[in-house]
């Protein structure tokens, strides 16, 4: 993979979403830490590293609702875009049990350097492309892993999460477990963290919002990738419409 900060799909879609991806990427570029951050091969494809198939969710769901999505280019290991900028896990040194040895000794000089090459040209791009839409719902994706390291096991399929502005989230939450699925509210995370990606791009804007968090072993191919993709898109369009956002 070549170095891109972000990307950015069917930029001219007319649809009202737009769905995003801050976890698209396990990538590390070279000029940080030679572009491996000492870890594994193995445990680059972890959920420390990424989240799991969410970009091909991400693109199928904005294929769907004919709408443009963007994706990060990078790990966030290197650099967490779902963080503000003060937020001290911004750059995790120890993960899920895994010590990150490409962080451990990093200053705030190279932090700076990693948000002034990534963290703010993504957020940047994030912007320009929500103020080219009309009226804009943002719709973040993402995946979480069915157990961490010494936990209980995650039982939800789906989790919906939101901060004060659950205009859409309840409704949509609402309709999900109609479904019969099982779905966390506010689960397996709270859904706001100040400064994060979608209190910069819709809580702050008064933009409907929502984010998706599906488990990782139900998207782990592209099989499962495409069933949600195709159960959630037509349920994200009879929700928005039902609220009249």
């Amino acid at each position: 993979m070549t170095d891109k900060v972000f990307m950015i799909e069917g930029q001219d879609r007319p649809g009202r979403w737009l769905v995003a991806c801050d976890h698209a990427t396990n990538y590390v570029p070279p000029w940080v830490h030679g572009g491996d951050l000492g870890l594994s091969s193995g445990d680059m494809e972890r959920h420390i590293a990424y989240d799991i198939g969410a970009a091909s969710v991400t693109r199928k769901l904005a294929a769907l609702l004919d709408s443009p999505a963007i994706l990060s280019g990078f790990s966030r290991l290197v650099v967490d875009p779902n963080r503000g900028e003060d937020d001290p896990t911004i750059m995790m040194r120890l993960y899920d049990g895994t010590i990150i040895p490409g962080n451990k000794n990093a200053d705030a000089a190279e932090i700076e350097t990693r948000l002034a090459k990534l963290y703010r040209p993504y957020h940047a791009a994030y912007a320009a492309l929500a103020n080219n839409i009309k009226r804009p719902v943002i719709c973040a994706v993402h995946s979480f892993t069915p157990r961490l390291l010494g936990r209980t096991p995650r039982p939800w399929e789906v989790g919906i999460l939101y901060a004060d502005d659950d205009r859409l989230a309840l409704p949509f939450l609402a309709a999900c477990r109609a479904q019969g699925w099982c779905v966390g509210d506010n689960q397996p995370y709270a859904g706001h963290l100040p400064g994060d990606a979608v209190d910069r791009h819709a809580l702050q804007h008064g933009r409907p919002n929502l984010l998706l968090e599906l488990r990782q072993d139900l998207i782990a191919d592209e099989a499962g990738q495409t069933l949600w993709a195709t159960r959630l898109a037509p349920i994200l369009k009879e929700t928005l419409a039902a609220t009249g956002l």
